[in-house]
């Protein structure tokens, strides 16, 4: 059972290092495996103060070889999503014939990386040793979005699961950890290689509707035709086919799904990349999204609410768990949007409790981030309203 390779808890308390330290000992002494490979901590941003004796207490006392995190106001503890959280999470794995490695990297890297080899000189892990990537990142002073975009160059098809940290706003202030080292900027990266990979779930949130549809005409982030007509001739149309109370749904909750893979020979959940629809204009009949589509690129309109984001959750989850059976899982991270959560749905906890209603009980930890990072396709994305789902399985 997974629950045997993994363990995660929440501390509630404040900066109490003796009791920090009998909680990390206690619960340890719970996991069942003889060998920690991997700790993750998430701590809320009352710890800042605090957070590099924390770090160092907790790798001490649970005997953690790496450690590796961030901080966020919303933490993830196995079925339980704490928002506004004023504890810490922690989350120890034992990954059998792992092979681990912890990297760092900063604005001042991306400047630099130009060519396809930068990353894996940079961080010393070639592409054929990695087979999938942990990720935290700072969002004030590293650009993410380019970051991410060298890094699939120099990794192309290696998943990357992640978040983008959350602190103190106002001040612009996160943190990122890697082992006992304190960070206010750039990111953290974990290579998961050997005998264990990652295998995941990335919900951005959305049900299709109408059908898919290919791009005769754009410009830049304007969509001009669809199927050889004015764009916004086709969405009104895929909108009033649907039934009244569909369309009352869809009301502000309109989004575009484009195909990453072309080469797939039907599309389904997963298979589409979500982005905003940020304006349209009946008169000219173009539309405008937040992304660059292409000329030829398969698209289907998509709506964004609570009752479509929890199917969308639990149709990929139910898949990813098909597709892992008689696989061993030994655990996971989840990476929620800010926007999720009681904002969304109303309660507290729904994608921990169904991430744990398929694969549980199993170790699970996470925080709600600034942005959610996964892949669509074999290309890796930073997304907004997801929640990305990293599981630690046997290869």
């Amino acid at each position: 059972m997974s629950k045997d390779f993994s363990i995660a808890a929440y501390w509630s308390d404040g900066m109490d290092e003796d009791g920090l330290a009998d909680w990390a000992r206690r619960l340890r002494a719970r996991l069942p495996a003889p060998e920690v490979s991997l700790g993750l901590v998430f701590l809320s941003p009352k710890f800042f103060p605090h957070a590099q004796p924390v770090l160092e207490i907790l790798r001490v006392h649970a005997r953690i070889p790496l450690l590796a995190g961030c901080s966020s106001t919303g933490l993830v503890a196995n079925a339980e999503e704490i928002e506004n959280a004023g504890g810490l999470v922690l989350a120890l794995y034992s990954l059998p014939g792992a092979k681990l490695k912890g990297v760092r990297f900063t604005q001042e890297n991306i400047a630099s990386a130009g060519a396809e080899h930068y990353w894996p000189v940079e961080t010393g892990v070639a592409k054929k040793d990695v087979n999938g990537w942990l990720a935290f990142v700072d969002p004030f002073h590293l650009d993410s979005e380019s970051w991410l975009t060298s890094w699939n160059e120099s990794y192309a098809a290696v998943p990357v699961y992640g978040g983008l940290a959350s602190g103190n706003f106002h001040e612009q202030l996160t943190q990122v950890y890697l082992d006992g080292e304190v960070f206010e900027d750039g990111g953290v990266a974990i290579a998961v290689g050997g005998e264990v990979a990652l295998a995941g779930v990335v919900s951005q949130g959305c049900t299709p509707i109408g059908e898919a549809w290919t791009l005769t005409r754009v410009e830049q982030n304007l969509i001009r035709h669809i199927g050889n007509r004015p764009a916004y001739a086709v969405l009104s149309e895929t909108v009033q086919k649907m039934s009244l109370e569909d369309q009352r749904k869809a009301q502000g909750n309109l989004h575009i799904g484009l195909v990453v893979n072309e080469y797939l020979e039907d599309f389904q959940r997963g298979d589409f990349l979500i982005r905003n629809l940020i304006a349209v204009d009946p008169n000219s009949g173009v539309l405008a999204v937040g992304a660059l589509p292409r000329m030829g690129q398969t698209i289907q309109f998509q709506r964004r609410d609570a009752a479509a984001a929890s199917e969308d959750l639990s149709a990929l989850l139910a898949r990813t768990k098909k597709n892992l059976a008689g696989a061993t899982v030994y655990g996971g991270c989840l990476f929620c949007c800010n926007g999720r959560g009681k904002n969304l749905f109303g309660r507290p906890s729904h994608d921990a409790e169904l991430v744990q209603a398929h694969f549980g009980p199993t170790g699970l930890a996470g925080f709600f981030c600034n942005g959610e990072i996964g892949p669509v396709g074999q290309k890796n994305f930073l997304h907004g309203c997801t929640a990305s789902l990293a599981l630690f399985v046997k290869k």
